[in-house]
Order: structure tokens, then sequence, then C-alpha cells
């Protein structure tokens, strides 16, 4: 009877201890498109071109007879006007266009996977263009129910993208080195769906470029943007891994913010142990 006592505490207690360490599942993250703003100048030019014109006349005629003569009398006018106008306006005109890119996120997304600290849902994208300016207005969106199931959003920004082509002769050689290069700087924040409480914030940054080598009699050269752009997309997603990682060194569960995941150091599972006494 003792014995079956104390082997049923024990599964009783491994079964606990196994259950505490199962509820602590990853959070989960929705991982936003990289929004952008941009000031877009153009130019136009206004031509307009009017005419208007009148034509008027008039006549008058009389006669006139007598036991001593006969008279014929008669008079006209004519007014006529004409009036034309013409003008032309150009010059430049500035707006802000604001949007999000559909690009850089997918290797984001597979460096977070990496981590194994999250998992990840997916959000719905901003479309609403005539007011994009709520494009900014993460907790509205979040308040609209754009990301169900999330417990963080993972929120970037693009502050700076340049492409930048060049030709550089190489010194005693008849080579050219063509170089196609693009650089792209972000600001990402991962904000809390049940409090609205920034949990990470920090900027990254992706980088890539193709190098072709020609001599100065060579033909045309073509770069590869394809490659540069997927370089890019690659480098950014580890830089983002590997600062979420820095901020947030691990990630376990917790319920002592209205049932909200904590963000803290990853600890070992407890091992559940057996001990049948005989």
């Amino acid at each position: 009877m003792n014995i079956k006592w104390f082997a049923c505490l024990g599964l009783v207690l491994f079964t606990a201890i196994g259950g505490v360490a199962s509820a602590a599942s990853p959070p989960k993250v929705a991982v936003t498109d990289l929004a952008y703003e941009e000031r877009v100048s153009e130019y136009f030019r206004v031509v307009s071109a009017s005419e208007r014109s009148s034509l008027r006349a008039s006549g008058r005629e009389s006669e006139r007879e007598s036991d001593y003569g006969y008279s014929r009398r008669s008079s006209g006018s004519v007014n006529a006007r004409s009036e034309s106008n013409y003008s032309s306006t150009e010059g430049t005109y500035s707006y802000i266009d604001r949007g999000e890119m559909r690009k850089f996120t997918a290797d984001i997304k597979g460096g977070i996977l990496k981590s194994g600290r999250f998992q990840l849902v997916q959000g719905k994208p901003f479309t609403d263009a005539r007011n994009n300016e709520k494009l900014y207005d993460i907790i509205g969106r979040i308040k609209k129910g754009m990301y169900p199931g999330a417990d963080y959003v993972l929120f970037g920004t693009i502050n700076s993208i340049e492409f930048r082509q060049e030709a550089n002769p190489i010194d005693h050689t008849n080579t050219v080195s063509h170089t196609l290069s693009l650089e792209l700087v972000g600001e990402f924040s991962l904000i809390s769906t049940k409090n609205f409480t920034i949990k990470s914030s920090f900027s990254a940054m992706g980088a890539g470029q193709d190098v072709k080598m020609l001599t100065s009699q060579g033909g045309r050269v073509v770069l590869n943007r394809g490659k540069v752009v997927s370089e890019v997309s690659r480098s950014l997603g580890e830089d983002v891994a590997r600062q979420l990682e820095e901020q947030i060194s691990g990630v376990y569960g917790g319920s002592d913010d209205g049932g909200e995941q904590n963000l803290r150091p990853r600890e070992e599972s407890p091992r559940g142990e057996v001990i049948i006494f005989k």
C-alpha cells in the first residue's frame, strides 16, 4: 500500500512539473511590412487659352414723297468685337507619399523563427490609401484587430534606402570596377498588444552589392539588381534577429500582467523525476 502511494505521488509531481514546463509556450508575434514615408516632387505645366467674339449690326431706312418731290434716307451701323486670352503656368509641387514596402520581411521572419523564441502569426496589411497618415498609428491598427492572435507586433519603418552605381578605374591597369550597391536602414519596435508598451527598440541595416570587372574596351556592363536586393534582405533579417536576441535574451510565459507573455532570460526546463520507495 505504501509503495503504491509513493509511486502515485511521484507520478503526480512529474505530471505537474511537466505541465508547467509545457505551458511556457513562446509568445506570438506579427511582423508588419516596412513602412516608408518620402517627399515626392513633380513638374507641372498648365496652359489655358480662350477666345470670344461678337458681331452686332443695325439698319434704318425711310422714304418721303410729296407734291414737291421724293426723298429716301437710309442709315446703318456694324459693331464687331473679339477678345482672346492665353496663360501658361509651370513649376513643381511636392507631396508626402506613405505606404508599406512588400519586401525584405521574409528574411526578418526567417531570422526570428531560427531563434526559436517566438511563434509567428500573419497580420493584415495596411490598405487604406485615402488615410495613409494613419499608417504610423500602430496602436490604432492593433485596436482595429489587424493582428489577431498576436501577443506582440514588430513594427518596422524605413529611415533610409539608397542605391549607388559607380565605375572606378583600377590603377596601373586597363580594368574598370563597376559596382551596384544598396543600403537600407530601418527602425524597429516590439509592441505589446495587451498594454501597448514597447518591449524592444533598435535600428538595423541591410547592405548588398554586385561587382563586375571589365576592361576599358569592354562592352556594356549589366549588374545584377536582384542579387543586390537579396543580399540586403538577408543581411537585414540577420541584423534584426540578432538585435532582438540581444535585447531579449529569452522568452518565457507568465501571467503577472493580465496574461501577457513575459520576456526574461531563458532558463533550463526542470526535469521531473519519479522516486519509488521500496
